[in-house]
């Protein structure tokens, strides 16, 4: 009998790079090799395939992949009937969601989602923009966009329903945001019956714990320091109010080293007070 392997999606594109990165920053390696759609990684029970993240869900649904990395989005666009173990909240940009966005031309008469009825609207999310005009009651022309969506208006679209992090490229495109339809994250997805299996449940939640550790730990320090017991309280009062540091005696009774963990934009801030309340590099 051969020995169990977890089929994982990669999600393939813009959050490629950003996957590889957060994986190993985990304690995966994966390795692309190019023209390939099979990425290495250093676990002998993790088989991984590279796909859009358009498409995940739907491979995930049906059972070709036990699991995969893909945006709430585009689960929602499939409709798809997947477990959602796990909201991994990074992107290619920022750390911030992407939002979906109705946008259209500087000087367009539409203001309001009312003033779509009988216009047509290129977007690569046909289904989500129709349930979303249902909703409002307004019947629009919607068509599927295959790319650079942001050039249709005024000529091939009256508006856009378009992916956004920043909203530059939409600046650029002389586009303005009419209103925002759906902000998105990263989602880690299971298929629903691999997670009934005890192997494959166990891979998953072990795998999902690695990751989301490496999530936290991201934008922290260790900060270690020796401090004078007459100036502990003075220390331990300039950290942030959550932190508990660990304290531990020195072979001078007179002296403790203090070691806790902050975020990076903290430490540059309270370095320099914690020398002037006495503490010394670690």
């Amino acid at each position: 009998m051969s020995a169990p392997v977890l089929k994982l999606g990669v999600p393939a594109g813009s959050l490629q790079e950003a996957t590889a990165d957060l994986f190993r920053k985990a304690g995966y390696k994966i390795t692309f090799a190019s023209r390939s759609y099979y990425p290495a990684i250093d676990d002998p029970e993790i088989h991984c395939t590279l796909i859009r993240a358009q498409e995940m869900s739907r491979y995930v649904q049906d059972g070709s992949l036990d699991c995969g990395l893909t945006g709430y989005d585009w689960i929602l666009e499939n409709d798809s009937k997947v477990k959602e173990i796990a909201e991994l909240v990074f992107s290619k940009v920022s750390r911030r969601p992407v939002r979906w966005v109705l946008a259209v031309p500087n000087d367009s008469d539409i203001h309001d989602v009312k003033d779509l009825q009988g216009k047509r609207i290129a977007t690569e999310v046909v289904n989500l923009t129709r349930r979303w005009l249902a909703k409002h009651g307004v019947e629009a022309h919607v068509e599927f966009s295959w790319g650079a969506t942001e050039v249709k208006p005024p000529r091939l679209a009256d508006a856009i329903v378009e992916v956004t992090e920043t909203g530059s490229s939409l600046r650029a495109n002389n586009l303005r945001i009419v209103t925002e339809l759906l902000q998105s994250t990263t989602r880690f997805i299971a298929n629903e019956k691999a997670y009934t299996d005890e192997w494959k449940k166990q891979k998953i939640d072990d795998l999902v714990l690695m990751l989301e550790g490496a999530m936290a730990a991201e934008g922290k320090v260790g900060l270690m320091m020796n401090v004078p017991k007459s100036a502990l309280e003075a220390v331990i009062a300039i950290l942030p109010a959550l932190q508990n540091p660990t304290i531990s005696a020195l072979s001078d009774p007179a002296w403790v080293a203090v070691n806790t963990i902050l975020s990076e934009d903290v430490v540059r801030h309270i370095v320099p007070q914690l020398k002037q309340a006495g503490a010394r590099g670690g």
